[in-house]
């Protein structure tokens, strides 16, 4: 029996690393099976087109890398460290948390298409990375939203105000506000749960979140 794969979304600066090692810790302490994987993996060689690809070298305006090139660097990268690090522990029964997933092409490479191309595209990524490349489908997506503005003060307060330490994607906060429409619109065509990250223009406690991210897990498994 396959285990679960339980993937953890959100914009860049929404708290989800925080909340991610928090998670692990909390499941981990309960004595589950569980392995933690992250996406891109930039230990490895697989992650070169993706690194490349952040760094501006194909273009400064991820607007102008194409969407469907942009997620097959993405989608490369996953195939190797589905192969290489967790696929024998996955089909054995392991439980697997991920933050980011497939489900990040979504988020990030929607935005450079048209409102009434989202729905081809959904289809093509599914179909590319999970049928096509054989990779699990996940058995619960939730994402983290955290409005775009608070995401950029948070973004800077962690490269300490050195703006030059952001990549391609969150330096541009129109970017960012982008792939916050295309999150909320992916969740709603493919059934993610959404955790508010905010209340009343300002960061929800680490704390209560996670303990939503928990409950939420809990319940699926």
């Amino acid at each position: 029996m396959n285990g679960r794969l339980i993937v953890i979304e959100g914009l860049d600066g929404s708290g989800k690393s925080t909340q991610f090692e928090l998670l692990q810790k909390r499941l981990t302490g309960e004595g589950r099976a569980l392995k933690a994987i992250s996406f891109p993996d930039y230990n490895e060689p697989s992650s070169t087109l993706v690194k490349m690809y952040l760094a501006g070298e194909f273009s400064k305006d991820p607007n102008k890398v194409n969407a469907y090139a942009a997620s097959s660097f993405y989608a490369a990268d996953r195939y190797a460290s589905y192969i290489k690090h967790w696929k024998d522990d996955y089909l054995s029964g392991t439980d697997i948390l991920a933050a980011r997933y497939t489900t990040s092409n979504c988020i990030y490479q929607m935005t450079k298409l048209k409102v009434e191309e989202r729905g081809e595209y959904i289809a093509w990524l599914e179909d590319f990375e999970y049928t096509r490349l054989g990779l699990p489908r996940p058995d619960l997506v939730i994402l983290l939203d955290m409005p775009a503005d608070i995401s950029m003060k948070l973004l800077s307060k962690r490269y300490n105000g050195d703006e030059n330490k952001k990549d391609i994607h969150e330096a541009d906060k129109r970017f960012l506000e982008k792939c916050r429409a295309s999150a909320l619109y992916a969740a709603s065509a493919c059934g993610w749960k959404i955790v508010k990250c905010s209340q009343n223009g300002r960061p929800r406690s680490i704390g209560e979140v996670n303990d939503e991210l928990y409950e939420i897990i809990r319940s699926s498994l």
